[in-house]
């Protein structure tokens, strides 16, 4: 039972990062930056960079940031094997698996992206261009695409400060590993909350 509880781990981070991977290789060369592509009204595949943490957040530099990242997978991994180990309920072990690889999907990006892409303004990027990428290793910067304008209008003009101003719920632009990190997260808090509490005392 341990055994294919593992498995399954494996094959969702394997899923989830080869999907997440290939979308953001055929946005990378398919589509300039900045550019969209509209699905519906309130969908758009809308291709952007960015250098920061999940859904665009910037707040620490960029090398830093990624050094985190990878330290951090090193601890999410090493609790991953433990609760395979310890077999845990699968629910629980896929919420894990479901961070590991939206995690891991990111750190590709920075990891690896500015060597072996050039850039995308105003062009189609080039994968392993001739005269380098846009950046060193661990400066890559994080490829995003999904767009939900669910509610594009202006606030009041009665309200302070942003009276007038346009207002789009929901803005961020996120990618498919950003889901799966959220999805994750969001499991384990509603489903999982006693069993993530009572794994992490034991540590």
């Amino acid at each position: 039972m341990k055994f294919s509880k593992g498995w399954g781990a494996v094959l969702i981070i394997f899923l989830l990062l080869l999907a997440d991977q290939v979308l953001k290789i055929w946005i990378k060369t398919h589509m300039e930056l900045h550019e969209s592509i509209e699905i519906t009204k309130w969908f758009y595949i809308y291709f952007t960079e960015n250098p920061g943490m999940a859904f665009g957040i910037e707040v620490i530099g960029k090398l830093f940031l990624t050094l985190f990242r990878l330290v951090a997978v090193g601890f999410i991994g090493y609790y991953l094997y433990q609760i395979v180990k310890k077999n845990f309920k699968f629910g629980y072990i896929a919420s894990v698996a479901l961070i590991m690889s939206g995690a891991l999907g990111n750190i590709l990006d920075s990891v690896f992206y500015g060597v072996i892409f050039d850039h995308s303004y105003g062009q189609l990027a080039t994968f392993m261009p001739e005269g380098g990428g846009y950046a060193s290793w661990l400066h890559g910067k994080v490829v995003d695409m999904f767009y939900f304008p669910l509610i594009e209008s202006n606030f009041p003009s009665w309200i302070p400060f942003w009276g007038g101003e346009e207002f789009i719920f929901f803005r961020p632009i996120f990618n498919l590993a950003d889901s799966a990190i959220c999805v994750g997260v969001f499991l384990l808090l509603i489903f999982y909350r006693n069993t993530l509490s009572e794994s992490l005392s034991k540590e």
